[in-house]
Formats: structure tokens, C-alpha cells, sequence
């Protein structure tokens, strides 16, 4: 059976975890922290990061490396778009959404939720209001240019619109949702991305084994 190691509440894993879902693929959660000093793990991930997967004698790490694998080991049905033009947008949505998109996020995240209930601090809200003033609202901008008012960015949905979703979901957590009065083409696909049924079940295992609640206000 595959093995993935990491933890749920991750972007990254959350992404592995509900496109194995999708495909019906019977998988083993690894509980596994990132960058926790755990020598075994560096043993098969020198990079400390999750989700690593593991299949046989193969063994993988990066989100976007294990999707592309489950997507051409499991092809039915498909992650990403066949057309290659669509394919190679597919990619820049997954890259945009899981680095500079999931820093912000994250950044969010860290100082409203991790701060306070990992490390008792308080949150520096002057950083999280130059995330949520300054450096999300350019890039709110763009993907609302890019989502259609309705569907998914392909027609059907794509590892590309749980991308973008992915970091927001995180930055629900910690008090943050996208404003549908100024984005409502973003704000509408993440509800959609969150109403597919294998994403709706991860995040209930989301909310159960760490405690967290969606929040809708908007901040």
C-alpha cells in the first residue's frame, strides 16, 4: 500500500492526500512533522519537508512531483488538463498557488493561529495586515482575471484549482477569507473546491485530529 508522510493541515499534503482520494487509491498516513530534526526521516526526504510518498520501491517527495505521479499511475480520472496549452497553465496555477500564494497564507496562519496556540506569543498583526493590505490584494487581483465566475478554470475541476484554494484554506483558519465583494470569481471557486466531496471529508479529518474550525469572517 502507498505511504504518505506528513500531517494533515499542510497545503502540501492536503493536496497528495485528496488527489489519491479522487482517485480511489487506498493510502497509508505516515505521521510525520516537517523540518523536526527526525534523522530517520531525512533518510528518504534530505530536505526534512512533507508530504514524502512511498510506493513500492519508489520514493518521492515535492506536492507537485507525487501529484504528477498518482496522476500517471492512476490516470482515471485525470488531475490535470490534456491540451497542452491548458496543461502548461495548469502548472504555472499549481506553482503560483503552492509557493508565493501559499506564503502569504501561511504567513497568515503562522502569526494568527501557530503563534499563539504552538509558541504562547502574541501575532504581529502590523505583518498580517501588510499581507492582507499590501501583498495579497495584487495577486487577488490577478486570479480573480483568471477564475470564471463559474466552474473550475478548466471546466472540470484540476489539481490547478486546489492549488490556488489550498493556502486560503489555511488562511481561514487563522481568522482570513477572501472578500466576495472584491473577488468574487476566487471566493466562489474556493467554495466550489471546498464542496467536492474528497476535499469536504479531508477537511473534517482537518478539523478533528487538529482542532481547527473554518471561520468565514472576513478580515
Amino acid at each position: 500500500m502507498i505511504k504518505v508522510y506528513g500531517v494533515h493541515g499542510s497545503p502540501f499534503v492536503r493536496k497528495v492526500f485528496i488527489a489519491l482520494d479522487i482517485k480511489g487509491v487506498a493510502y497509508e498516513i505516515v505521521r510525520q512533522m516537517p523540518f523536526s530534526g527526525d534523522e530517520e526521516y531525512k533518510k528518504i526526504n534530505p530536505l526534512a519537508k512533507v508530504p514524502t510518498l512511498v510506493d513500492g520501491d519508489l520514493t518521492i517527495g515535492d506536492s507537485k512531483v507525487i501529484c504528477r505521479y498518482i496522476d500517471n499511475a492512476y490516470p482515471d480520472p485525470a488531475l490535470y488538463p490534456a491540451d497542452a496549452a491548458d496543461k502548461a497553465r495548469a502548472d504555472w496555477f499549481e506553482e503560483l498557488g503552492g509557493t508565493y500564494v501559499t506564503e502569504l497564507a501561511t504567513g497568515i496562519f503562522f502569526q494568527r493561529f501557530m503563534r499563539p496556540f504552538a509558541f504562547k506569543q502574541e501575532p504581529d498583526e502590523k505583518l498580517v495586515a501588510d499581507i492582507i493590505d499590501n501583498k495579497l490584494p495584487p495577486i487577488l487581483d490577478y486570479l480573480e482575471g483568471e477564475i470564471p465566475a463559474n466552474g473550475f478554470i478548466f471546466g472540470e475541476f484540476t489539481l490547478a484549482d486546489l492549488s490556488i484554494v489550498s493556502p486560503f484554506i489555511n488562511a481561514s483558519y487563522a481568522n482570513y477569507t477572501v472578500d466576495s465583494s472584491k473577488w468574487p470569481n476566487l471566493a466562489g471557486l474556493i467554495d466550489r473546491v471546498k464542496a467536492i466531496p474528497q476535499v469536504a471529508t479531508i477537511l473534517a479529518k482537518e478539523a478533528e485530529t487538529m482542532g481547527l474550525k473554518t471561520n468565514s469572517a472576513t478580515s
